[in-house]
């Protein structure tokens, strides 16, 4: 009944059919601690997933955008009391751009918006970078500053701000989830303060290319999700899952061909 006035329909078939599929293959398991997870072989490439995504999150410099907001507003003329106002609506462009992911993820995929998303800013970044050194020389390149902070940050909010978190809950299962969260949030915390602490010294020892650490850390997660990351738009659990297990503990024999968990243990026994 609850799940009828979620959805708005009776028809639930679908839906119920995977939650009894997915209770049935945890059947007997309890719930996962964060250590378990890095000892799981089966949880290998999941893990790694959610571990790249979660730390590209803070290491992808978003938040950075804001320190050199004030600057950059001033430097194109914005009056000094409105650069407060001017900062706090960059702030609402990445809100709107993440509730705007949430509402196209399912017929964007996951893939693309977390690929576009960290390809937009590693360009961004670049030009960024262009025209803070160029500021002084060149009248209107505060205006190009400005637009590319507000293009950043759009940039993450459309596709890293809004997927990353909804990966764990369906990569992982019900006794894994949890602590998959916890792996999740430590790691959006810590890498925080990494940041936070260590970019007023990034930008004492780069200057005006103070972002190229950034810019790597985003071009490296987008070759992540291009090669490793498979997509999970219209998936069930179970069907990830196997996507998953294949890359887990697939191994090539000589002849060339891969072999699943299975074979690889027939032919060991």
């Amino acid at each position: 009944a609850a799940l009828q006035k979620l959805r708005g329909t009776s028809d639930l078939s679908a839906e119920l059919e995977e939650m009894l599929a997915e209770q049935a293959a945890v059947k007997g398991q309890r719930a996962k601690n964060p250590w378990e997870l890095f000892q799981n072989r089966a949880l290998r490439w999941q893990l790694v997933s959610i571990v790249v995504l979660s730390s590209a999150m803070q290491l992808c410099g978003n938040d950075s955008m804001y320190f050199y907001a004030a600057y950059v507003f001033q430097e194109a003329g914005i009056p000094q009391d409105k650069i407060p106002y001017v900062v706090i609506g960059t702030g609402s462009c990445e809100l709107i751009t993440s509730v705007t992911c949430n509402m196209i993820i399912d017929y964007a995929g996951r893939r693309p918006l977390l690929l576009g998303g960290y390809i937009f800013m590693a360009g961004w970044a670049i030009v960024f970078m262009v025209a803070l050194s160029q500021q002084t020389q060149i009248s209107w390149m505060p205006y190009l500053s400005m637009a590319c902070i507000f293009a950043y940050i759009l940039s993450f909010g459309i596709g890293p701000a809004g997927v990353t978190g909804v990966l764990p809950t369906e990569v992982f299962d019900q006794m894994s989830r949890p602590a998959a969260y916890m792996i999740c949030g430590s790691l959006l915390w810590f890498n925080l303060f990494l940041v936070g602490t260590a970019f007023p010294f990034i930008v004492k020892s780069l200057a005006h290319f103070c972002y190229i650490p950034f810019l790597v850390v985003c071009v490296c997660t987008a070759l992540y999700v291009w090669f490793f990351l498979p997509e999970t738009k219209g998936k069930s659990f179970l069907e990830i899952s196997e996507e998953f297990r294949k890359r887990n503990f697939k191994t090539k024999t000589r002849a060339g061909f891969y072999k699943g968990p299975e074979e690889i243990k027939t032919t060991t026994l």
